[in-house]
C-alpha cells in the first residue's frame, strides 16, 4: 500500500498481477482470472470491429424535426425552430464525417437554452434525441466540481453516454449531453473581486465541448477497472480506452434569473442620446431574446465558455391556456399517465375540458410551468387512486367541480355508485322472480322493499344476489307447488318481512293452504 502511495495508482497490468497473487494466496489458484479453454488469445479485438454499429443515417429537414417536437412540446415555436436547425446542421455534419467528407474548420452547434423552469427545455432535448436515435444524458451543473473529488466529474457525462449506448463507443460519440442549471456555475461578481467557484467547472466543460479524449474507464472507478480486467483475462478483448467528444452535441440550459436586468441595463445605456429612438422602436420589451455575449460574460461566464455555445434558444413562460393545451393535445400529457394508472385497476376515466382548464389554472398559480400540472393532479387524484381500486367503481368523469373539491366529489361518486349498484341488484331480484315463474309455472313477485333488503344483504355478505335468492328460497318451488295443489293459488307476493324470514313464511303458507276456504297469503298479508 505504501508503495502505491509513493508511486501513484497501479496500472491495469499491475493491478491484475496483484489480484492474481491475492486469489492464489487466498483460494489456492488463479481461476478467477483464468481464460476458458479454447477461448480467444490475448490479442485485443479492434474497437472498430467490436463496436461496429449500423450506419448513422440522418436525413431530416428542420421543418420535419419541428413537426415532431410539436407532438410533445406545446408553444415554444421559435425555440423549436432554432433547435431544429442546430440539430440538423450538427447531425448532417456528423453523417458527412462518417463518410469521410467532414467539413474543414467546422464549428460545432452547441446550444444554450434560456427560460424559466417547467417550460419544456428538458422535454425538447429528450424528444430531439429520441428522433435522431442517439444516446442521451442529462445532468445538473450543480453536481460537478472542479476536481471531481467533491461532487461529480464532468467526464462522467461522457462515460454515461457509453453506458446508455450499451458499451458501444462508436454510437456514444454521436450522443447528446444535456446539462441543466448551467447558470448556477456562473462566477458571481463581488466587491472583493471575481468569485471563481464555477470557473473551474466551466474550464473542464470547455474542453469537452471542443474536442478531447475521455477515458472510458475512470481511474476512480474500481468496479470499472475490475470489469476491464475481467474482459481482458476471460475474453481476451480490450475495450476501447477513449471516446472522442468531437461529435457529441452539448446542450445547456438555465433559468438565468437576473440576466434580464443586465440586458435592460445595457440597452438603457445604449439608448442615451442619439440611439434612444432607434432602441425604442426595435426593442420595446427588452429581455432574454436580446441577450448578447457580453451579457453572459457580465452574468459570470468565461468568454471562452460562452463562445462555445453559439446557438441561443429562448423558451417563453407558459400561461394557463398553454398548460391546458399541454394537457389536452400533447402526446406526453400527464393525463395519459393517470388514464393508464386507473386503467390498471379496470377503471376508466374521462377528462372533460372544464376539468382540464381548472387543472391548468391551478397549475399556473404554482409558477413552476408544466411541473405545476403534476403538483395539482397529484393533489386532486390522491384519494381517488387510494379508494377506487378497492371498490367496484368502473368509471368516473373529471369535471371542474371534481378538481375544485375532490373529496366531496369522491364521496358523491361512491354514494352514487352504491345507489346504482343497489338498483341493479334490485332488478336482479325481480329477474330471479321472473325466471322462477318460467321454470315452475308459479308467479312469484317481490315488493320494492323486499328487493331492496335482498340487494343490501347481498352487498353485506359479498355474494351474488342470484345465489342469495336461490339459497334463501330453495324450498319455495316445492312448497308453492304444494300450495297450488291444495288451493289453486298461483300468485305469491313477498314483502320485506317475508324476505327476512323465508322459511317461516313458507311454512305458514303451506299450513294455511290446508284450511278450507282460505288462501295461504291471507295468513301473512303481503
Amino acid at each position: 500500500m505504501n508503495e502505491v502511495l509513493r508511486n501513484g495508482p497501479p496500472t491495469p497490468e499491475e493491478l491484475q498481477r496483484q489480484l492474481q497473487e491475492f486469489m492464489k494466496t487466498q483460494f489456492g489458484g488463479g481461476a478467477f482470472f483464468a481464460k476458458p479453454e479454447g477461448g480467444p488469445t490475448d490479442a485485443p479485438i479492434s474497437s472498430e470491429r467490436e463496436n461496429r454499429t449500423p450506419g448513422f443515417d440522418f436525413n431530416r429537414t428542420p421543418k420535419e424535426v419541428k413537426e415532431y417536437l410539436d407532438r410533445f412540446v406545446i408553444k415554444q415555436d421559435e425555440a423549436k425552430k432554432v433547435l431544429s436547425v442546430a440539430i440538423c446542421d450538427h447531425y448532417h455534419h456528423v453523417r458527412m464525417a462518417m463518410h469521410g467528407r467532414e467539413q474543414p474548420n467546422y464549428a460545432k452547434q452547441n446550444v444554450i437554452l434560456l427560460g424559466p423552469t417547467g417550460v419544456g427545455k428538458t422535454y425538447l432535448v429528450r424528444s430531439a434525441a429520441d428522433l435522431v436515435g442517439v444516446p442521451f444524458v442529462k445532468a445538473d451543473a450543480t453536481k460537478f466540481s472542479e476536481t471531481g473529488y467533491v461532487g461529480g466529474d464532468v467526464e462522467d457525462l461522457v462515460r454515461e453516454l457509453v453506458r446508455r449506448a450499451d458499451g458501444n463507443v462508436e454510437r456514444a460519440q454521436y450522443g447528446i449531453i444535456y446539462i441543466d442549471e448551467i447558470d448556477k456555475i456562473a462566477s458571481q461578481s463581488t466587491n472583493n473581486g471575481r468569485d471563481v467557484s464555477g470557473r473551474g467547472v466551466q474550464t473542464n466543460l470547455l474542453k469537452l465541448m471542443e474536442e478531447t479524449e475521455v477515458s472510458v474507464r475512470s481511474q476512480q472507478d474500481i468496479a470499472g477497472q475490475l470489469q476491464s480486467l475481467m474482459d481482458i483475462s476471460q475474453r481476451g478483448k480490450k475495450q476501447p480506452g477513449n471516446i472522442n467528444t468531437r461529435h457529441i452535441l452539448f446542450i445547456v440550459s438555465g433559468a438565468f434569473e437576473g440576466l434580464t436586468k443586465i440586458v435592460n441595463k445595457r440597452q438603457r445605456e445604449a439608448a442615451i442620446g442619439f440611439a434612444a429612438g432607434v432602441v425604442a422602436q426595435t426593442s420595446p420589451a427588452p429581455g432574454l431574446n436580446d441577450v448578447q455575449t457580453r451579457d453572459f460574460i457580465e452574468f459570470g461566464f468565461e468568454p471562452e465558455f460562452i463562445g462555445r455555445l453559439p446557438v441561443r434558444v429562448v423558451c417563453e413562460p407558459l400561461g394557463y391556456e398553454d398548460l391546458f393545451s399541454i394537457l389536452k393535445n400533447s402526446e406526453g400529457s400527464i393525463i395519459r399517465q393517470y388514464e393508464q394508472t386507473f386503467s390498471a385497476y379496470g377503471i376508466e376515466v374521462l377528462f372533460r375540458d372544464d376539468g382540464l382548464m381548472k387543472i391548468a389554472k391551478l397549475a399556473a398559480e404554482e409558477k413552476t410551468g408544466a411541473r405545476g400540472l403534476m403538483t395539482v393532479c397529484e393533489k386532486v387524484f390522491r384519494n381517488f387512486k387510494y379508494e377506487l381500486p378497492s371498490t367496484k367503481v368502473k368509471r368516473f368523469v373529471v369535471t371542474e367541480a371534481l378538481v375544485i373539491d375532490p373529496k366531496l366529489e369522491l364521496e358523491k361518486l361512491l354514494q352514487e355508485h352504491d345507489r346504482e349498484e343497489r338498483e341493479v341488484l334490485q332488478q336482479l331480484v325481480h329477474e330471479y322472480a321472473r325466471r322462477f315463474c318460467e321454470q315452475h309455472g308459479i308467479r312469484l313477485s317481490f315488493t320494492e322493499e323486499a328487493a331492496d333488503y335482498l340487494a343490501g344483504l347481498a352487498i353485506q355478505q359479498s355474494v351474488h344476489v342470484r345465489e342469495l335468492c336461490a339459497t334463501r328460497f330453495k324450498d319455495f318451488q316445492f312448497g308453492l307447488k304444494l300450495i297450488f295443489q291444495n288451493s289453486g293459488q298461483k300468485d305469491f307476493t313477498i314483502d320485506k318481512t317475508m324476505a327476512e324470514t323465508p322459511d317461516q313464511t313458507l311454512s305458514q303458507w303451506v299450513v294455511s293452504s290446508y284450511r278450507p276456504e282460505s288462501t295461504p297469503t291471507e295468513a301473512t298479508p303481503s
